[in-house]
């Protein structure tokens, strides 16, 4: 197996596994959570909202005709060809990729997979690879979940050999690591995994698969977010983030904003840097953005389904 072409990179410049005082991460947390921003600056808000989504099917009931649909709407969100832009990547499972691929070719969206072994990671280092391999030939980006189990019994050597060597099969595309948070045990373990995935070559670290709970949280996200600073910091490397599961309203896609705008600074607020991974969020967006607009909400059967 391939070794992490970052391996070698000086622990000790941060120490990645010192204890994280979680009173004063959840005392952060709410107010960043809790910063008022208004009405001009919301609106910029909910735009650049918009452009950072993942948006994001990963049903067993998914279909061709399910994918065509998010696609479009990843395309031209608002109905009867009102001004909106369009979201960053649609977000598929590995066997829908090809169709996603064909129908946004030639278009600023991205196609991201999920793979190697989504959403548990209990597949053999041997299959993740082949299987990242298989579906880079059709997606943009990779999102990779861990092995939560090697990452909990101490083994991260392992876990960062498999990043590593799924990065080197994708070449040139977009590698996000998915940690599965709420898996990890604590903060000081949110941290810890972090600074692993990004060390071994993550170019997104991500919160969460949104098939377990809790999934993305602000306190979880300003961990993960100091992390990206002080790897940044360390290594000149900027490194993306990306909170995904039960972001659902517009309140919590600006709160993320601000969380990375106070801790990482404007060169993050871009969607080569931040996404949002969600599936119903879109459309709380485009309400508010209506709202904010005429002072009246449109009903949610004004918009197609995504």
């Amino acid at each position: 197996m391939a070794t992490s072409q970052t391996a070698a990179l000086p622990w000790s410049s941060i120490d990645p596994v010192s204890s994280i005082d979680a009173v004063g991460v959840e005392a952060r947390a709410r107010l960043l959570a809790g910063r008022s921003v208004k009405r001009s600056a919301k609106l910029q808000a909910l735009d650049l909202a918009i452009r950072c989504i993942d948006l994001t099917t990963l049903e067993g009931s998914d279909t061709f005709g399910r994918v065509a649909v998010l696609c479009a709407k990843a395309l031209h969100p608002t109905p009867g060809g009102l001004e909106s832009p369009s979201v960053a990547a649609v977000c598929v499972y590995s066997a829908q990729a090809e169709r996603a691929s064909e129908l946004l070719r030639g278009t600023s969206v991205k196609v991201a997979a999920v793979a190697t072994g989504f959403p548990s990671g209990q597949v053999s280092p041997e299959i993740k690879v082949a299987e990242a391999t298989e579906v880079s030939r059709f997606a943009d980006e990779i999102d990779m979940v861990v092995d939560r189990g090697a990452f909990l019994a101490g083994r991260y050597r392992q876990m960062q050999e498999e990043i590593a060597a799924v990065k080197q099969a994708i070449g040139p595309r977009h590698l996000k690591v998915i940690l599965e948070t709420g898996e990890l045990g604590g903060m000081d373990q949110v941290r810890h995994a972090s600074w692993l995935a990004m060390e071994a070559g993550a170019d997104f670290i991500k919160t969460s698969t949104g098939k377990i709970q809790p999934a993305a949280t602000i306190p979880v996200a300003v961990v993960m977010l100091e992390a990206i600073r002080d790897f940044a910091w360390a290594t000149g490397r900027l490194v993306g983030f990306k909170p995904a599961g039960g972001i659902r309203t517009s309140k919590q896609a600006i709160a993320y904003l601000v969380a990375v705008s106070e801790i990482l600074g404007g060169e993050w607020l871009t969607p080569e840097r931040f996404r949002l991974g969600a599936s119903s969020l879109l459309n709380d967006i485009l309400m508010q953005i209506q709202r904010e607009r005429s002072g009246g909400y449109q009903s949610p059967d004004d918009f197609t389904e995504a």
